[in-house]
Formats: structure tokens, C-alpha cells, sequence
């Protein structure tokens, strides 16, 4: 049986709202080791963005149907599949092809999410909460009470980072751009949230009561990963995920030298790519929990149908925006 789907469709890079178009396309024929997967929604995200611009780190071939992550149900299934069912819903960590209404998977890249577990929330599992989770495990063993320091905190991975973080016991030092959000991270569980008006490697001892953080998270770049890098103590890891400032790191020699500050970088596409399938569902199992608990939530600011996606991307790529926007499949 032949399947169709409608997707967002990209044959150039430029503006996101200019250069997205909708069509239609018939899908490859399911082989036995295949599932159809209905897409429920997607979210936009800023890697996105940047992708359909040009920005981004990978250049894919023309023409490529975009998005990064999503979450679908199992319309169908080939012969050979086992260990999932029609009806249930998925969500698989591959990069790309996202935007649609349907789409055909491997079955071995596909991993089934909680009855319980609310969509939305399901649609933004593998990236956000993933990197924000891998860079607080992977990097350094961190011990109830120590510090993380990172800089833009009230992005998506950043809001991660403070929720994963309270439920493990470590504690946050977390700067952003704008004093409006300094009650809205407190309250969602950040130790100590500031404005990088003043430096803050000047303030950080008092901000954790003298205490050395041990790791940094910058998705920044510029002068900002740099003040989080002199605020380590000695040995401390500073991770780089981002470069919103669009500004190359400078750490100085005498940090390196003198202080043993360790700089590494992370992407969650990678992190992916090189683990084992019992890896991705040992991380899972964590994540899982805490999302329908409640403890892991990120805001959505709007959600647009799939026909809307310039209108959904233009509003994506806006400054001051409260939360995700999401297309509706």
C-alpha cells in the first residue's frame, strides 16, 4: 500500500520564512524492518533555524525535509519488527525529516515513550533534555552540593539543565541577558540566577557561599564563556554546546597552565550516533520518569498547524520569546 505526506521541504538556504515550501510526497514502500511513523508534532528549534539559513554546522544535500526532532505514532510496521506495535508513540533520535506529516524509520532507531506521557513534551526529548543530561553526567562525576555554572539560562537546554540538576542534588549558578527571567529560573528550581551586567568571575564567590564550581555549560561564546571559564575552581570543565554570541572562545594560557581548566565540546547529534542502543534507553529510563512526574517541563509559547510553518518559523526566529514553538501535524 502506497503512502503519501505533506512536508516542509527545503532546495536552498535563506530566510527561514522565504525558503520553506510545502509539498507532497510519496513514501518509499516499508520493508520488513521499517515502521510508518504519523507525525503527531514537532518543535522548532533554534539548530533549525540555522540549518535552513546556512548557519549551521552540517550543510545537507538538496532537497532535504527539515527538522531535527519530533514524535509520532506507528501507523504500520514491516514483517520483520518486534518490540513495537500500531498505535504507539515514538520518538527517534535521527537528525532531519521531521517536518512532515509522515515518514518511514528504521525500526531500530525508533524508541516507544510512556501512554502517559504528554505529546508535546514528547516531541522535545531528543535534544534538549538529552544534551542538558549528557553534559551533567558525561564530563565530570559531580557530588550532592557541588556547583554548575552556565550562561544562558533561560534557553531550552539551560532550563533542562536546572531541573535535571535540583532533582540530582547539584546546585546552579545561572546567568542570563534579562532581569525579568532571574525570578522565573528561581522558581523553577536555579540556586542563584544573575544578569551578566556584572562580571562573573567577580561575584562568584559570594554567590556560592565560597565554594568552587566544577563545571561550566556555555552556549554562548565571546567574553561570556570566558567568565564562566575564570570562575572555575582548579580542574574545572568548562563544555561548549552553542555559540549564540557567534564569538570565538578565549581562555587564558594561565587557566589552562596554572588552574588545569579542561575545555570540551558537545553535540548531542554525536553523542547519539556513537552509543549503543542500551546507552540511549539507560538515558531514557531516566528521563522518561522525571517528564511525567512533572519535573522536567519546558514552556510553549504557540503552536502552529504544519501549513503555517513560515508564519511558525518566522515567530521561532524572534527575539524574547517565553517558550517553544511547536508545528501540529
Amino acid at each position: 500500500m502506497k503512502h503519501s505526506a505533506t512536508i516542509a521541504c527545503l532546495h536552498e538556504f535563506g530566510e527561514p520564512e522565504k525558503v520553506i515550501r510545502l509539498e507532497e510526497r510519496e513514501l518509499p514502500k516499508l520493508e520488513p524492518h521499517q515502521v510508518l511513523v504519523e507525525v503527531s508534532a514537532a518543535p522548532i528549534n533554534p539548530a533549525d533555524l540555522n540549518l535552513i539559513s546556512g548557519t549551521y554546522g552540517i550543510r545537507p544535500n538538496f532537497p532535504v525535509v527539515v527538522g531535527n526532532e519530533g514524535a509520532g505514532v506507528i501507523a504500520g510496521a514491516g514483517g520483520a519488527v518486534t518490540g513495537l506495535s500500531v498505535g504507539q508513540r515514538v520518538i527517534a533520535p535521527v537528525r532531519l525529516g521531521w517536518w512532515c506529516t509522515a515518514r518511514v524509520l528504521e525500526a531500530a532507531q525508533v524508541f516507544a515513550v510512556p501512554s502517559g506521557l504528554p505529546r508535546d513534551m514528547a516531541t522535545m526529548l531528543t535534544i534538549n533534555p538529552a544534551t542538558a543530561y549528557r553534559m551533567l553526567v558525561d564530563f565530570v562525576k559531580l557530588q550532592p552540593g557541588d556547583w554548575i555554572i552556565q550562561n544562558a539560562a533561560n534557553s531550552a537546554v539551560g532550563r533542562f539543565v536546572i531541573q535535571i540538576a535540583k532533582h540530582k542534588g547539584w546546585r546552579t549558578v545561572n546567568v542570563v541577558r534579562r532581569r525579568e527571567l532571574i525570578e522565573e529560573l528561581r522558581g523553577k528550581g536555579a540556586d542563584v540566577a544573575v544578569t551578566d551586567e556584572t562580571p562573573l568571575s567577580r561575584q562568584i564567590s559570594e554567590l556560592t557561599g565560597g565554594a568552587e564550581a566544577r563545571l561550566g555549560l556555555n552556549a554562548v561564546g565571546g567574553e561570556s564563556a570566558r567568565e564562566i571559564a575564570k570562575s572555575l575552581g582548579p580542574h574545572g570543565t568548562l563544555v561548549t554546546y552553542g555559540a549564540m554570541a557567534r564569538q570565538p572562545l578565549h581562555i587564558a594560557n594561565g587557566l589552562l597552565i596554572f588552574r588545569d581548566i579542561r575545555v570540551r565540546g558537545f553535540w548531542v547529534s554525536e553523542w547519539f550516533r556513537q552509543s549503543t542502543r542500551v546507552q540511549i534507553e539507560k538515558m531514557f529510563a531516566e528521563i522518561f520518569p522525571l517528564v511525567q512526574a512533572g519535573k522536567l517541563q519546558a514552556p510553549i509559547e504557540k503552536i502552529y498547524p504544519l501549513a503555517r510553518v513560515r508564519e511558525a518559523v518566522a515567530h521561532a526566529g524572534r527575539s524574547g520569546r517565553r517558550g517553544k514553538i511547536l508545528l501540529e501535524m
